[in-house]
């Protein structure tokens, strides 16, 4: 089959191409909408400061 894969990106950028049937969203029971932000980094160990510094600013500004 030619075209043919699985990927992963956030829903939203995707949206018109999943409404034209172009793409097909696979495992959407496992896609559950939540509110907020979240953020990936590969490692923990050698983490630069100011990606620190960004997860502590965010994690400030969502206490009530």
């Amino acid at each position: 089959m030619s075209g043919v894969g699985i990927g992963t990106a956030m829903e939203e950028t995707l949206a018109g191409l999943i409404a034209e049937w172009r793409l097909i969203q696979d495992l959407r029971d496992w896609c559950a909408p939540f509110p907020g932000y979240f953020l990936y980094y590969p490692s923990r160990r050698n983490q630069p400061a100011a990606l620190s510094a960004l997860v502590n600013t965010l994690r400030l500004s969502d206490e009530p």
